[in-house]
């Protein structure tokens, strides 16, 4: 398989220069913080970190979708951008969505938060031609719309679907999330709020409804609140079979 793991500062400050500034702080009563300093604007990210996130799908309530809704409120997509309104559903932009899975032998249902799963060996960057799907040296997988072509290659590699292409003109665009008409798009693990030291926006909203459904942090760090939780009860990866080693894990599956 191609290493096109990048130390993707220099991108990411191309497309994402403005955003660490303009990442906000704001965290409810009771949300659950790393207290690490932030990373200076001038250091890129660095392999000694793996950010991941972990869903508890016991925890997450059928019929809630505050995951969704922060995420689209965060980076501009979806509802929040009322100028999508030529695009088909199943043209919408889908940085994150809410899937119900049953299990056939059992008829057990359960509802879980599916997005970028941030692959350590991901199928997007490997078939992109132009470089601009890429894995940052901490793991958080990004697409350069400056650079990118929208062949959409990418978006046939995935086996989660997460990928979304942008069909029309938009307006309004949140200045830590620029999107661009003929571009792939998916979650950034609002890679913003990361790089301050922030908390991804739908593991926020998670804890500040109380359903603590989701946990973000450093997967290198075992003493990270996602790598206790990891360990004392374990966690799945979606399609563990294709060897991809996600930085997105699950609970309760």
């Amino acid at each position: 398989m191609t290493d096109k793991t990048y130390n993707a500062d220099l991108s990411r400050r191309h497309f994402f220069g403005k955003a660490a500034a303009a990442a906000g702080m704001a965290v409810a009563p009771g949300v659950f913080l790393r207290q690490v300093h932030a990373r200076p604007a001038d250091q890129a990210a660095t392999s000694e970190q793996r950010w991941g996130i972990l869903i508890d799908t016991d925890k997450c309530a059928k019929g809630c979708d505050s995951c969704v809704t922060a995420c689209m409120d965060e980076n501009g997509w979806g509802r929040a951008d009322a100028s999508e309104d030529k695009s088909g559903p199943h043209q919408k932009a889908q940085w994150i969505r809410k899937v119900t899975i049953k299990d056939k032998q059992t008829g057990h249902v359960q509802s879980l938060p599916l997005m970028c799963q941030h692959c350590e060996n991901p199928p997007c960057v490997d078939v992109c031609p132009t470089g601009a799907s890429m894995k940052r040296a901490d793991g958080i997988v990004l697409v350069d719309k400056h650079i990118c072509i929208g062949c959409r290659y990418c978006m046939m590699a995935c086996p989660y679907k997460a990928r979304s292409f942008v069909h029309e003109d938009l307006e309004d665009q949140k200045v830590v999330a620029p999107r661009g008409k003929g571009t792939v798009e998916s979650c950034t693990m609002c890679v913003h709020r990361v790089d301050e030291n922030g908390t991804p926006a739908c593991v926020e909203a998670c804890n500040a409804d109380n359903h603590n459904a989701m946990y973000f942090g450093d997967l290198k760090d075992p003493n990270s609140e996602i790598s206790r939780q990891l360990k004392q009860y374990g966690g799945k990866e979606l399609r563990a079979d294709l060897g991809l080693n996600t930085g997105v894990r699950y609970r309760g599956l």
